[in-house]
């Protein structure tokens, strides 16, 4: 959510080449439109909209949850040139998990975005672990043992979002709704064959079949040690 188009366009597109599924709203209004309809791990947030204040947008997605988001309201990161004490402390006490002053360098985007994402993961780990699946998200790399493999940024998202949630079945409308952003078709096959290609990478790799088809709800990441 950020008024300056042209920004937000590049911090989307920054965002994309590492592997997120990415909306943007110029305004307040919109803002509050797409956190209706859709569920969002994480909102960019500027304090300055042309209608409605950031922080006013932040105390909905604090104070009114159940409402609007769910069981669990994204984590907020506001993106602003208001630098002042004031602001900043104004805007964590409405509920922010972070605060970024523009202008900002995109690898300290890069890097609170992850920290914010893996807060509620057993020891904050920079890397996701299963069996011989490792996914550092810092570095972007993917290895099966010690042995790298070479994954697209989708390839990367889709893993990482099965690693996320080890053991849980999960639908091809979750994942397109997390992995892809609102420009995906929701009636072509594309979750099919990216997966699919993921699949096969692991598996010649030597990881096995690491995600199953639970047959008619989806597929789930097998827990391994």
């Amino acid at each position: 959510m950020e008024d300056e188009p042209d920004l937000a366009a590049a911090v989307a597109r920054g965002l994309r080449r590492d592997g997120y599924a990415v909306d943007i709203a110029g305004d307040g209004g919109g803002a509050l439109d797409r956190l209706a309809t859709a569920e969002y791990d994480l909102v960019c947030l500027d304090l300055n909209l042309p209608d409605i204040d950031g922080r006013q947008i932040c105390r909905t997605v604090r104070t009114d949850p159940d409402a609007i988001f769910g069981d669990e309201p994204p984590r907020v990161l506001m993106l602003t040139a208001r630098d002042a004490l004031e602001d900043r402390v104004g805007g964590l006490d409405e509920g922010a998990d972070d605060y970024l002053v523009k202008p900002f360098d995109f690898p300290e985007l890069q890097a609170r975005v992850r920290a914010l994402l893996r807060r509620d993961r057993p020891q904050h780990s920079a890397a996701l672990r299963n069996g011989l699946v490792e996914l550092d998200e810092a570095g972007h790399t993917t290895t099966i043992g010690e042995v790298p493999i070479d994954l697209t940024a989708k390839e990367f998202a889709l893993l990482r979002y099965f690693m996320l949630h080890p053991g849980e079945v999960i639908s091809a409308e979750q994942l397109l709704e997390h992995v892809w952003d609102e420009h995906a078709d929701p009636f072509t096959n594309t979750v099919r064959v990216t997966l699919s290609n993921l699949r096969r990478k692991l598996a010649a790799a030597g990881a096995g079949e690491v995600i199953e088809t639970v047959v008619g709800a989806g597929y789930r990441l097998a827990r391994r040690d």
